[in-house]
């Protein structure tokens, strides 16, 4: 089979194309693995029901790690990402049912905290040139603590029932998985054949040379902090609607979440390296054990040791190979 493929590719891509077929195969082999595992362990996972609210579940989780794969590709980081979503819920829902505003503009205005959020690290990493870890800790920090503030340290809850159908069903597919699988999609298209994709691969793979290639690297680290706080602004209409509250404490850690995602789906912290669907298989290995563990009875501790652990791992696992590739 590789023989055949190899007749029908250019010498110089033959390597790289088993490469990344090898590479997607070892994912969704973990993925089916971890799977065998779960239902050996707990008869319930294997359900209909359970598989429909993993789909619900990481709904939340793989939105922002769509924003979070742009921006990783892109040689950074984005730690703020929980924060913001927990500030865009709270904006909202205040405006819902303190203020009396519509769904709608409340929606709007929401999805347009997401993006300024985005624009503020992304003009703090072009423009004033911080590190992106830096910068988006600041941000985790800022927008956590604004949360805190403007709703008191307290919930807000009992939203509209329009705002709440957003977690409803079609069918027996819940809508935030089609949201899910319409924001992949797009997100796909946008990395393989638009300029942003291009360059966001380019400026991860080498900034420098794509300084002297005489492309606007600025605008385009804006742009992929931009997608990464709309990211987090859809997630958190999902998440809010789904829980019928915001609360100053919601999406706390899912900047892990969302980096483990994109790092098991074989994006590299280097930059310049990564796939959507990858992320998307990642995502739904995490999905699938915050299931198996809760389904198990497995305490928060353990939980975020275990994940902590899969982070660590997958990230040495591609230096490693990075090493690897260096040395041939």
């Amino acid at each position: 089979m590789q023989q055949e493929v190899a007749k029908r590719l250019p010498n110089n891509n033959v390597k790289f194309f088993l490469k990344s077929r090898s590479d997607d195969i070892g994912i969704i082999g973990a993925l089916i693995g971890l799977c065998i595992i779960m239902t050996i362990l707990s008869p319930t996972f294997l359900t209909v029901n359970n598989l429909l609210n993993i789909l619900q579940q990481i709904s939340v989780i793989s939105i922002i790690a769509v924003g979070m794969t742009f921006v990783i590709i892109q040689g950074g980081i984005d730690l703020s990402v929980g924060s913001i979503v927990a500030f865009t819920g709270l904006i909202m829902a205040g405006l819902m049912k303190n203020e009396g505003w519509n769904v709608g503009l409340s929606v709007l205005t929401g999805i347009l905290v997401g993006i300024v959020l985005g624009l503020i690290n992304g003009m703090l990493v072009a423009e004033v040139k911080l590190p992106p870890f830096i910068a988006t800790l600041g941000m985790m920090s800022l927008a956590r603590g604004a949360a805190f503030t403007i709703s008191g340290g307290q919930p807000i809850y009992t939203l509209p029932e329009s705002f709440d159908a957003i977690s409803g069903k079609i069918g027996i597919i819940p809508i935030p998985a089609l949201i899910m699988i319409g924001i992949y999609l797009l997100a796909s298209y946008v990395l393989k054949y638009t300029k942003l994709g291009r360059y966001t691969y380019a400026i991860g793979g080498n900034e420098i040379a794509t300084i002297l290639s005489g492309i606007n690297v600025k605008l385009y680290k804006v742009a992929v902090y931009v997608i990464s706080g709309l990211c987090c602004a859809i997630s958190s209409i999902l998440l809010t609607a789904r829980l019928d509250s915001a609360v100053p404490v919601a999406a706390d850690g899912y900047e892990l979440d969302a980096i483990a995602a994109v790092v098991i789906g074989g994006t590299s912290m280097m930059g310049g390296e990564g796939k959507i669907s990858g992320t998307f298989i990642g995502a739904l290995i995490i999905g699938i054990v915050n299931n198996g563990l809760n389904l198990l009875a497995v305490p928060q501790g353990p939980q975020r040791m275990i994940k902590g652990a899969i982070i660590v791992a997958a990230v040495a696992f591609d230096i490693l190979r990075k090493r690897r590739q260096r040395e041939k």
